[in-house]
């Protein structure tokens, strides 16, 4: 193994969209892979595994939709919302749990003359999707958000996220910012405030971000959360955490006033440098075709190199793109056209290994988004070790 096996983890693949062609469960919900968490646990516990089986050794719980204002929307109390966020992360914690009792049953300890290896590591990610993702129908593609959390299209013709750049447009941005702060400080404090689940918890990932003026709202809303957390208790601290954009198509979906798409490097620099009150552990890329991501991530690497230069330490890339096949957030249904199994995992192993021979990360994490199920993670953790 070459030194770089310390810099290379792999995650899952996408939960909901397993749960629904693995195990035949209907997710078309407002909490999509939520709904099974109080309705059939084991379920939940079953696709744990079957990415832990596959290779993988960060899961992500299945909370990527859980917002009070989908529970409400659902006909959940708020109660009842913060019990089933907590339950999400107890389940991930089980099916950690029986995947290592696995692997001592299963007698990997080497033999009789060697010293037995040490039991895998198995981390837990905290799934938060984009205030988008919570909406019926969605709009974590597009970015098109209501007031206050984007501008105001009900008299338009053409929709846009982009506020007007005028003095009352750049103050109606920052009220959205100040908004969407709220959220995302809300439902990270359900998390944070029980300290069993906030153990059992190794990341947090922010998940497809599809605005910049998002991205700034997260890392205040993390800012607020760590600020109080230190005056309350010395031993609290916030875990590693990533926020990740999506491109759908190759373009970032928010625009500047003119229309044009804002480019990744621009993206990048807005998670990674820019100065609004938190520093980011790491920088992903999901839900976005494997086409497009060795691009996407050699014009993020500039940001990279800034953030090293700024913090004296290398940010990680957290790597997760989709299989390529399309969803039709109206329909609820996806058009199947995505690379599937060892092609999808040569595409994205390829990427990898030239993102850790740039020097310019601390490491990759890699994995799936939507459609990418066990078979494309065994496939994955097949490229990456022959290469390791």
């Amino acid at each position: 193994m070459s030194q770089c096996t310390s810099k290379v983890l792999i995650l899952d693949g996408g939960l909901g969209t397993t749960l629904e062609d693995v195990f035949h469960k209907d997710i078309s919900h407002a909490l999509w892979s939520a709904k099974p968490i109080d309705e059939d646990p084991e379920v939940i516990v079953a696709a744990h595994l079957a990415f832990l089986r596959a290779g993988a050794n960060i899961i992500l719980t299945s909370t990527y939709q859980c917002a009070y204002n989908t529970f409400e929307r659902a006909g959940y109390t708020r109660e009842d919302a913060r019990r089933i966020m907590l339950k999400s992360v107890a389940l991930a914690n089980e099916a950690r749990h029986r995947y290592l009792v696995e692997w001592r049953e299963e007698g990997k300890h080497g033999d009789a003359l060697s010293s037995p290896p040490p039991p895998p590591e198995v981390k837990i990610a905290l799934s938060l999707g984009p205030y988008g993702g919570t909406l019926s129908p969605s709009h974590e593609f597009d970015g098109f958000y209501p007031p206050p959390y984007g501008p105001d299209l009900s008299s338009v013709e053409t929709k846009t996220n982009a506020f007007d750049d005028t003095p009352a447009g750049k103050a109606q941005e920052e009220a959205s910012i100040d908004a969407l702060a709220t959220f995302h400080y809300e439902r990270l404090r359900v998390f944070a405030d029980d300290e069993e689940t906030w153990k059992a918890i190794d990341y947090v990932a922010f998940e497809t971000v599809p605005l910049r003026r998002e991205v700034y709202a997260i890392r205040r809303a993390v800012a607020r959360l760590q600020g109080e957390q230190d005056t309350e208790s010395t031993e609290w601290q916030m875990k590693s955490w990533w926020i990740s954009n999506d491109y759908p198509d190759g373009s970032f979906p928010e625009t500047k006033t003119g229309g044009e798409h804002y480019t990744p490097a621009e993206v990048a620099e807005a998670v990674l440098v820019d100065d609004v009150r938190q520093t980011v552990w790491g920088l992903g890329i999901n839900c976005t075709g494997t086409k497009f991501v060795k691009e996407l991530t050699r014009e993020a690497r500039s940001a990279a190199k800034k953030y090293a230069e700024k913090h004296g330490r290398r940010p990680w890339l957290v790597l997760y793109p989709n299989r390529g096949d399309v969803y039709d957030p109206e329909t609820q249904v996806w058009h199947r056209m995505g690379r599937e199994g060892p092609q999808w995992a040569k595409d994205v192993c390829a990427v990898v290994l030239e993102n850790v021979q740039s020097g310019d990360w601390e490491g990759v994490i890699a994995g799936g988004c939507c459609k990418v199920g066990p078979q494309e993670i065994v496939g994955l953790t097949k490229e990456l070790h022959a290469w390791l």
